[in-house]
């Protein structure tokens, strides 16, 4: 038995990503969907990471993590969508393994990475608003830099593991993905190894590495909040909202997603897939609208770069 569950193993040579089970005439309207999300996703992210390195009054801390997040927003919407959008008008939708192993690699080490900067930013707002006069001394250069650099690790790690026991499995129940990209829950359906032991790793991860992510981000705000209802004025209160508001926009979307994709039951795939999309597209497509509607520092640094381009337009124009 163990032979042959080897031998369908190596003969295992790419998947068949199914997508969203609906009528054909409707292929056109999801693809035109997909493309204008990911296009939003693309103008947001690179607009975000543009402002903040361009912009010397946006070197700190906040904007330091919120860059590298529309970096990483940007990265693991692009490992999903263009594939998707490919198989739309694709009669075979294959994907080969090699490319199901990178997609899957790729997407868990960004989502993880994602969860840490999160955690880091709502540490950054802790300490900006329960402890200001320290906060230059605290949220270090030397600190924000290893926290993303531990954000980046500890998604490289958890990635490593969960490719590594998902692909390590006999895919000999079918080729066919019952979703629209390579996912932990889909390809569990189709293996025919013994799944207890990779269940009880998940769980271990989750505890480890996702878990302490949402601890850092319930206390810090639980401190926050404490803090800003002690503050006497209202425009002092209303101020130290504003300052953390974005972020927990950000995190209350795509921690919402992830949970009530998990507490779906397995035997609802096309549900899974709607799930499923709300944390690969629309949180990345609405996490730069939250910051740049939300924080005046955005808004006055694209107002100051839009101004200079029409100027420069302007004087082009004068000029001819």
């Amino acid at each position: 038995m163990g032979d042959m569950r080897a031998s369908n193993h190596s003969e295992v040579t790419d998947f068949i990503l199914v997508g969203f089970r609906v009528r054909p005439e409707l292929y056109l309207l999801l693809f035109l969907l997909f493309l204008f999300v990911y296009a939003m996703v693309l103008l947001g992210n690179v607009g975000i990471a543009a402002i903040v390195m361009t912009d010397p009054r946006l070197n700190t801390p906040m904007y330091f993590f919120l860059g590298n997040l529309s970096f990483v927003d940007l990265f693991y919407s692009s490992v999903i969508a263009p594939k998707a959008l490919i198989n739309f008008w694709s009669e075979s939708k294959s994907i080969s393994f090699a490319g199901c192993v990178t997609q899957f690699f790729l997407f868990a080490l960004f989502i993880v990475t994602e969860g840490f900067l999160l955690a880091a930013m709502a540490y950054d707002r802790f300490i900006a608003i329960c402890n200001p006069l320290l906060y230059s001394v605290q949220m270090s250069t030397h600190l924000c830099s290893h926290l993303v650099a531990g954000s980046y690790f500890c998604g490289f790690i958890s990635s490593v593991l969960q490719t590594s026991m998902t692909f390590t499995s006999s895919f000999c129940a079918s080729r066919a993905i019952d979703h629209f990209y390579c996912d932990d829950r889909p390809l569990q359906r189709i293996s025919c190894s013994d799944l207890h032991i990779r269940k009880m790793v998940s769980f271990f991860l989750c505890s480890i590495i996702i878990l302490p992510t949402i601890i850092v981000i319930i206390v810090s705000y639980m401190y926050i909040v404490s803090t800003v209802l002690k503050i006497h004025s209202t425009e002092g209160r209303k101020k130290a909202f504003s300052t953390c508001s974005s972020h927990l926009g950000v995190v209350s979307v795509l921690y919402g997603a992830v949970i009530f994709m998990y507490f779906i039951p397995d035997k609802f795939p096309e549900l899974s897939k709607v799930a499923s999309l709300c944390y690969t597209l629309v949180t990345p497509m609405l996490n730069p609208l939250i910051y740049s509607l939300r924080n005046q520092d955005i808004k006055e640094a694209l107002r100051k770069i839009l101004g200079k381009k029409i100027f420069l337009l302007n004087s082009i124009l004068t000029l001819i």
